[in-house]
């Protein structure tokens, strides 16, 4: 394509040993190029877009250091990985960054030996790095381990537990804080020329000599800043950083983005390094792109743009997102309720609380990465009195379901929990897929369960949460829009436990849990196509079951289907379990149960990926065609 940037050095690299043939001159010249080639990939794919442009030179002096993939580089989180994947191998896949059959958006080990550890949750890095690095230290093929971890990931505890190991194990470790939050940037000339000379003359000087002296050869005012920057990281003075208190030589801060710097930093720790090291580089999120640079959230996921002005290509919604349904709706309920508190796990944009924050910034608490301590901080409130909404998704509520089960559950707590991102979510893949939150908190005592099938519903059961005091409510709801139904002013308190009827039917009935309803409707129109006469029901609540909805619709009907967007031995094993329990399955009553496959299923469209699933409203339809055992309506457009 014409319009694709001029990369002569960067097409000279193909995989990182490439790179350790360039001169620092052209290494430097290839991330300028690598820079531009991420921009115009992803102004085709979409994605994260930002974090990607802040480590372009940390990406390119860690392979041109480092002799990767025998040395492992884990990248925290992963989604600031697409300028790693480019230098990879991967350049020309990377237009299909985040597409069905196309490279993951996240560091994925089936897609290249180059990516060690796979990632989409932050704060696993250093972990994982120290169990390279362990594993080396215990005779394994493998070389350094380098974490690279960003300031926010490194708030989370998991960072520390694995940091304070990593000191009490003591072995050559290298872990980079990429931070882009400080505004430190010292000239390039003092820091770069001070660490040239020191690699050039003191080749036996200890790292420690490094980090105590990069700020005594800056200029006064600058040397100042970087000493306030660097007690800011580690709530220490220059003498006792915290790091250094936990076992690692801690270096920095050093700009990012200054390849001769970087490069010299790196080339000194890895000739000096006997134990672990903390590399304290600033970056800035966004780098060399201005609508990035400039945009409040420097571009951190972005849909498809135009490179030029950095205006992003986006479709005209039909309905409100869940996520602002779920934002607006409890502005409204805490506008009435001063109890009522938001609290989140450093999404309040992805979640929808910003709408209560900015309405009332005293009622929403973002806790930063700490899913555990949000969940038993809402159990504290919750005992304090406050009726909390913790607002996390689906597949980061995993962290904390410890928290969930013996700070929650067992105490019989009234929090609300507001599972955003339930079932499948397109091009995020299978690491943000919300596929098992109904079996595991199903299995909990005192826990009541929902899931909305539409934006209507989802305003019904807002209210219902917020008058739930008796204890643990969780309510689940999809990605993306709703389906356009209208919603009322004020939403009715639900009966708990008691589903609802929309269309009866006499011949198969489908019961569906959540927001797969339309695709269940769809299914009955196909089948009253044939000639069959279908009941539709919403069961609402997956825990406690509508069981006399269920003992309905299995004795008025010769087949039950279930549906839900939920991995198995979820809703249908529910469902399943009563009628076991009860001897109903003694009669030969023809069940088929619909649900995520026992398999992870890889990026695509929803609805491409639901249709991997078996979920689509035709694979439904011939579920219950089998049930009865009639030719499948597939079966019959083959013939």
């Amino acid at each position: 394509m014409t319009d694709r940037p001029h990369t002569p050095v960067l097409d000279r690299v193909t995989h990182p040993a490439d790179l350790r043939r360039l001169t620092d001159a052209e290494l430097k010249q290839c991330a300028y190029e690598l820079r531009a080639e991420t921009i115009s990939a992803v102004s085709e794919t979409g994605g994260h877009l930002g974090s990607s442009l802040g480590v372009v030179e940390l990406t390119v002096a860690i392979h041109a250091v480092f002799n990767t993939p025998y040395d492992k580089l884990v990248w925290d989180v992963g989604h600031q990985c697409y300028p790693h994947k480019i230098v990879t191998g991967r350049r020309d896949r990377i237009r299909t960054l985040r597409q069905k059959g196309g490279l993951s958006g996240f560091t994925k080990r089936a897609e290249s030996d180059y990516d060690p550890f796979g990632a989409a949750h932050s704060s696993t890095s250093i972990s994982a790095a120290l169990g390279f690095a362990m594993a080396r230290e215990m005779g394994q093929a493998t070389g350094d381990a380098i974490a690279v971890i960003g300031d926010g990931s490194i708030s989370a505890g998991m960072a520390y537990e694995a940091l304070n190991n990593a000191g009490h194990l003591g072995r050559r470790l290298f872990v980079i804080l990429n931070d882009n939050d400080m505004s430190i940037a010292p000239p390039t000339g003092a820091m770069s020329s001070y660490l040239a000379n020191l690699s050039k003359n003191s080749p036996l000087a200890a790292l420690k000599d490094i980090a105590d002296g990069v700020a005594a050869h800056l200029p006064e005012p600058l040397r100042q800043g970087a000493e306030r920057a660097r007690e800011l990281v580690t709530g220490q003075q220059r003498s006792a950083t915290l790091f250094e208190h936990l076992g690692f030589t801690y270096i920095g801060p050093v700009d990012g983005h200054d390849m001769g710097q970087l490069l010299n930093v790196l080339r000194s720790a890895k000739a000096r390094a006997t134990g672990p090291v903390l590399i304290h580089a600033v970056t800035v999120k966004g780098k060399g792109y201005a609508p990035a640079e400039l945009s409040d959230d420097c571009y951190h996921g972005v849909n498809k743009f135009d490179v030029a002005t950095g205006v992003q290509k986006k479709s005209t919604p039909n309905a409100p997102a869940y996520t602002t349904v779920f934002g607006e709706r409890l502005r409204h309920h805490a506008e009435t309720d001063s109890r009522i508190v938001g609290i989140t796990a450093a999404m309040p944009g992805g979640t929808g609380l910003n709408i209560l924050q900015k309405a009332m910034p005293g009622r929403v608490f973002d806790v930063g990465i700490a899913e555990q301590h949000a969940v038993t901080f809402a159990a504290g409130m919750a005992a304090g009195g406050m009726r909390p909404f913790c607002a996390i998704y689906s597949s980061f509520l995993q962290r904390g379901y410890d928290q969930v089960v013996h700070d929650v559950a067992l105490q019989n707590l009234p929090v609300r929990f507001m599972i955003d991102r339930a079932g499948l979510v397109g091009a995020d893949g299978p690491t943000h897929a919300g596929a098992f939150d109904i079996g595991f908190l199903a299995a909990l005592p005192n826990m009541t369960v929902m899931a909305c099938a539409d934006e209507a519903e989802m305003v019904h059961m807002m209210a219902t949460a917020a008058a739930h005091d008796s204890g643990p409510i969780a309510l689940r709801y999809p990605r993306g829009e709703g389906t356009g139904v209208p919603m009322s002013e004020e939403g009715e308190v639900l009966e708990i436990g008691r589903g609802r009827i929309l269309q009866q039917g006499r011949d198969v009935a489908i019961l569906s849990f959540g927001a797969h309803l339309a695709e269940a409707t769809d299914a009955a129109r196909a089948l009253e196509a044939r000639g069959l006469s279908v009941t539709i029901a919403d069961a609402r609540f997956a825990k406690p079951l509508d069981t006399d909805l269920v003992d309905r619709l299995v004795a008025g009907h010769a087949a039950l289907i279930t549906v839900e967007q939920g991995a198995m031995l979820g809703f249908g094993a529910i469902v399943l379990h009563h009628l076991a329990a009860t001897g109903q399955l003694d009669r030969g009553v023809a069940i088929r149960t619909l649900h995520l496959p026992d398999r992870f299923i890889d990026q695509a469209s929803p609805a491409e990926m639901y249709e991997d699933a078996g979920l689509s409203a035709q694979q439904i339809a011939d579920a219950a065609l089998s049930a009865l055992g009639v030719a499948s309506l597939q079966g019959k457009a083959r013939a």
